[in-house]
């Protein structure tokens, strides 16, 4: 249904996950016959969850130990890991800052260049623990370095911005043409965010094996006040999960994961982004609260440093337990911030569906708690 906002415009209604809820059935499971399971390509993954490539969720060690947990450490190959060999010392000392001087020390850090050895050495420590390898990139610099992050061996190849269009335009450079780069190259690729249905369905049509849903809605954010710009995620996933449906039927056969990647600050809103239709989830702020994780408490994106229009800031997030708790519990706190899959299998269980494509058919209901 539209709305009307003034004579000249209308507007369609949008849900956020604060504004719905998913209600239980008439039959219940025990949580431990629930599978959490799910597969993308060749892969199989325990659990339906990728960590966001942000300096402050995955390092190296932490995406070898995402692994080892049964889900899928994916690294920023633009972020500090590619840019120094002594990495985790810029880390500590960004941590060190207060808020006014976080920006342009970002900005320093973030504009030394991006070295290849790097890159390969970094993932060839990912590689030698023996979990799946994956590397993220932005459309602006894959020409640039997917060469090099492809002989390195990733097996999933992430491309990732704020925004990612099939038709992106420019009048200054030559764009990245989705379709015949993904149809080359030999490994599966993931690419988004994209928010619309019609934007998801592109991206589908480009051969990638999973599209990234969401922008402008993490803790770190502030895409909606600078641009205006967001995508109330609810709607944003629900209209991606239409789109797969829709490519479904058009291409014979073909299914492309829909990846929730945004506004995921809890275990409820997990839970809530497969009902109304994800496969899987990329989490920052969840996986930053770790006590291990590279931030150290402090979260922030790419959009944070960015040297002419800065989208977000390097938030405070806490820690609340090891990286192992946050998934798998035993849980500190009572607010939905550890234990993500101890509370999805439950959530599972407690509406009467045993795997996560079951899931997705949970009913929802309208119900906002806003007050």
């Amino acid at each position: 249904m539209d709305f009307e906002i003034g004579r000249a415009k209308r507007a369609r209604r949008a849900y956020a996950f604060d504004d719905i809820a998913v209600v239980p059935s008439r039959r219940t499971r025990d949580p431990e016959d629930v599978s959490t399971t799910w597969t993308i390509d060749a892969f199989q993954f325990a659990i339906p969850v990728l960590s966001a490539p942000m300096d402050s969720v995955a390092s190296p060690d932490t995406a070898i130990a995402i692994g080892r947990l049964g889900g899928l450490g994916v690294l920023n190959l633009e972020g500090l890991w590619t840019r120094y060999e002594d990495a985790a010392d810029k880390l500590a000392g960004l941590r060190e800052l207060g808020p006014a001087e976080a920006t342009a020390a970002m900005r320093r850090l973030y504009d030394a260049p991006i070295q290849p050895e790097l890159i390969q050495s970094r993932l060839a420590e990912i590689r030698a623990a023996g979990v799946p390898v994956a590397g993220a990139l932005s459309p602006q610099r894959t020409q640039e370095h997917y060469q090099t992050v492809v002989e390195a061996g990733v097996d999933l190849f992430v491309i990732r911005g704020t925004t990612v269009s099939a038709e992106h335009v420019s009048k200054t450079r030559t764009p990245l043409n989705l379709k015949e780069f993904i149809y080359e190259l030999d490994v599966p690729v993931i690419v988004g965010g994209a928010s619309t249905y019609m934007a998801a369905l592109h991206l589908m049509r480009t051969g990638a094996a999973g599209v990234l849903v969401g922008f402008g809605g993490g803790a770190a954010s502030t895409t909606r006040t600078a641009l205006g710009i967001h995508a109330p995620m609810a709607t944003a996933i629900a209209d991606a999960a239409g789109a797969r449906r829709d490519y479904l039927d058009e291409s014979g056969g073909r299914y492309v994961h829909v990846i929730a990647d945004g506004g995921l600050g809890t275990a409820g809103d997990m839970v809530k982004a497969i009902a109304v239709g994800a496969d899987a989830v990329m989490l920052g702020t969840a996986l930053a609260r770790a006590t291990d994780a590279p931030g150290g408490g402090w979260h922030w994106g790419p959009e944070s440093h960015h040297l002419e229009l800065p989208r977000g800031n390097r938030v405070e997030v806490g820690q609340v337990a090891p990286l192992e708790q946050i998934l798998f519990g035993p849980t500190p706190v009572a607010d939905g911030t550890a234990n993500l899959i101890g509370a999805l299998k439950r959530s599972m269980a407690t509406t009467g569906y045993s795997d996560l494509k079951e899931f997705q058919r949970v009913e929802v209901v309208v119900a906002p708690y806003r007050v």
